[in-house]
């Protein structure tokens, strides 16, 4: 009896990624390319919306994207430090226009500047992909 390969692809676990960027379009461009590299996501379009979803746990987050500069009170870095209070260890990659950060970001996390180039965030996305199944290595540094 052949094996049944749906159902062995079903129990395969996909590394999720939680990406927090205010702009819709970057927004579904980015869920696009993870999507491509077989990575899992879960797109917040606001530093409360990606609040929540790191409260609500549902969903296993193997590494955080997110924008610096968000609409309301709860902006990228304070979204990274929530992160990294739940998973201390994973990675955290920061986007934003500004040329030199404000803020010290949390160790062992990524900082890539807007406008950034795709085959930048592919090399990301698929290390992170790569990584993931090897979550020792996956571990951030610092």
């Amino acid at each position: 009896m052949p094996p049944d390969l749906n159902r062995d692809k079903a129990m395969v676990s996909r590394p999720t990624v939680l990406v927090v960027e205010d702009n819709y379009l970057l927004l579904e461009m980015l869920t696009h390319l993870c999507e491509q590299e077989g990575i899992a996501v879960l797109a917040a379009s606001s530093g409360e919306a990606a609040l929540t979803m790191l409260r609500d746990g549902r969903a296993a987050i193997d590494w955080l994207f997110t924008d610096i500069n968000l609409p309301g009170l709860i902006d990228g870095w304070t979204v990274a430090a929530a992160y990294r209070e739940r998973h201390p260890r994973r990675p955290v990659i920061y986007a934003s226009t500004q040329p030199q950060l404000e803020r010290r970001p949390v160790p062992g996390s990524i900082y890539v500047r807007k406008p950034f180039q795709i085959r930048e965030i592919l090399a990301l996305a698929r290390m992170m992909a790569v990584e993931s199944a090897n979550p020792e290595a996956l571990r951030a540094a610092g």
